[in-house]
């Protein structure tokens, strides 16, 4: 075993009785993944080599082990981490690894009619499958009732139902096959992939900074976090260090994220209640929010504000005026939100200890963000691992008790006015000067440079063809997104193009757990849950 800054490199088949010591000493699996070096410049004896991230409170371990090329089997890790079922799913569907004594090991973001392995390195990026067929996932429903896999076999009264995934109450894209008994559900299982759209494959085919509009797609409702989470990761693994302003710039819009990803959240799961008032009341300072991005960055929805080394322009004349009136309007919409439902007896019997999950179980599913600290885990990246000046703000970070409905909710509810808070603090920080790196081999040259010098041309050009070279290596980099840790697990070959890119989405990790969530309740709190959750079809499928 070599140990490198955090970086151990394990023997094969050597990582079950390593990885169960750290649990012992408290760590979590936070993703794991597999690295294909087939075309890679530094020849590798071994092609496939599993990725284990494991952290716990103040420290992150990344593990390596080489995979048997003959055989590709690797131990399953689901008899010590819940999180490890869908993980290892996902690496069987995109990798071919095989996982011995796994449970379910099947497809997850590919069709089941899906032939070959499209994250291996010789997959061609073209080559389309279209699925004519839908699997009735009753092998699944099967084992859980311990029933015939065949739906016309299973001598049972209890009735079949799909909660998606084309139906606005799923918030996307998202199918949940139940077994109810009237309105009770005794048993569910869920099908995701349906938004799945190859971004770690097209991550491998375009340069660091063309990635960023495709971080855009992930989580949707705060795309500015995403540009921001990937973009950290790469200027870290080269050691870049941006100008204050552009981190101070990076705080504020990342805070103001923040808060209409709740808004949405909490809007959305409102109306699902019948409370329609609440979400006009949350949603109309969200418009004036991204009336503000539009006129800083050009995008209402998908910004791609960032670049490598700092972001694509700075702030606009007025800005902090338009932001003090927004933050106003959130504010207010925040207070007539509440005074609705703080007391309100229809609320507090759809929420209140409905879809309970506690804090070691959500630990083991791999939660963060608002669900893991709405379950009574104070659990912040910004507060753990302080990035951007964040351990130098006042602010407070909400937990739950239960890990209810109810909890999940208000943990947002107070989040945003802390965010509120961060950024106002943010606005009186903020220095005066560059906003991007100067760095001719990072930094585009200004127009005027590209238009009247041939060395300004040719930078340009160079920039623009080969993007910015990271030096070879391989890195993960997480930061505190409106769902939870966003994590991005890059392998540079040293060209301007990322030899894989792998992003942990935070809401992966809470749809693992929604169908135990569901079971024992009615259809309507399903509906609540997933809501609550805030589960983003981007993000969970990328």
């Amino acid at each position: 075993m070599n140990i490198d800054n955090d970086k151990i490199y394990l023997k094969e088949n050597t990582h079950y009785e390593y990885i169960s010591k750290l649990k012992d000493e408290g760590f979590n699996l936070t993703d794991l993944s597999v690295i294909d070096y087939l075309d890679y410049p530094q020849k590798m004896q071994i092609r496939f080599y599993m990725v284990y991230i494991l952290r716990n409170v103040d420290k992150v371990i990344t593990l390596f082990m080489p995979i048997n090329n003959n055989n590709l089997k690797v131990e399953t890790l689901t008899p010590l981490f819940k999180s490890a079922n869908w993980l290892e799913r996902e690496a069987y569907d995109q990798y071919g690894i095989k996982f011995i004594n796994h449970s379910n090991l099947k497809r997850i973001l590919n069709h089941y009619q899906f032939k070959g392995y499209p994250l291996r390195r010789d997959y061609e990026i073209t080559n389309y499958q279209l699925c004519d067929d839908t699997e009735d996932l009753m092998d699944e429903m099967g084992k859980k009732l311990n029933l015939s896999a065949k739906s016309e076999d299973l001598d049972t009264d209890l009735m079949f139902l799909n909660l998606g995934p084309s139906h606005p109450a799923t918030h996307g894209t998202i199918r949940t096959l139940i077994a109810v008994d009237g309105e009770e559900i005794k048993a569910g299982v869920c099908e995701i992939g349906y938004l799945h759209r190859g971004f770690e494959k097209s991550a491998e085919n375009h340069t660091y900074n063309q990635i960023i509009p495709y971080t855009d797609r992930l989580n949707y409702c705060s795309a500015i976090m995403n540009n921001v989470g990937f973009a950290k990761a790469v200027e870290d693994m080269m050691g870049l260090i941006i100008p204050d302003r552009a981190i101070f710039i990076r705080v504020i819009l990342s805070e103001l994220s923040r808060i209409i990803d709740h808004l949405v959240c909490i809007g959305a799961n409102l109306v699902d209640m019948g409370g329609l008032t609440n979400f006009w009341y949350l949603f109309n300072p969200r418009e004036k929010v991204y009336d503000l991005l539009s006129k800083l960055t050009g995008a209402r929805l998908t910004n791609s504000y960032t670049r490598i080394g700092g972001l694509s322009n700075d702030l606009y004349d007025g800005f902090e005026v338009d932001l003090k009136t927004v933050l106003t309007d959130i504010n207010k919409g925040i207070s007539d939100a509440l005074s609705l439902i703080d007391k309100n007896r229809i609320f507090h019997d759809r929420t209140q200890n409905i879809c309970t999950i506690s804090g070691k179980e959500a630990l083991n599913y791999g939660f963060s963000g608002p669900c893991l600290r709405a379950s009574g885990v104070k659990n912040d990246l910004r507060k753990d691992a302080p990035y951007y000046y964040y351990d130098s703000f006042d602010f407070d970070v909400a937990i739950g008790s239960v890990g209810d409905i109810y909890d999940r909710m208000m943990v947002r509810f107070i989040e945003m006015q802390e965010s509120i808070k961060i950024i106002n603090q943010a606005v009186k920080k903020m220095p005066k000067g560059e906003i991007n790196l100067d760095n001719k081999k990072i930094i585009l040259p200004k127009k005027e440079e590209v238009y009247n010098s041939i060395e300004g041309m040719i930078n340009h050009f160079k920039l623009i063809y080969e993007g910015v070279e990271v030096p070879i290596g391989k890195y993960y980099n997480a930061t505190e997104a409106a769902n939870g840790e966003l994590g991005f697990f890059i392998v540079s070959d040293g060209s301007g193009k990322p030899h894989k890119v792998k992003v942990r989405p935070p809401c992966f990790f809470m749809m693992s757990a929604f169908d135990k969530m569901i079971e024992g309740h009615k259809i309507a709190d399903a509906i609540v849950n997933l809501g609550s959750l805030n589960i983003i079809a981007g993000e969970l499928d990328r």
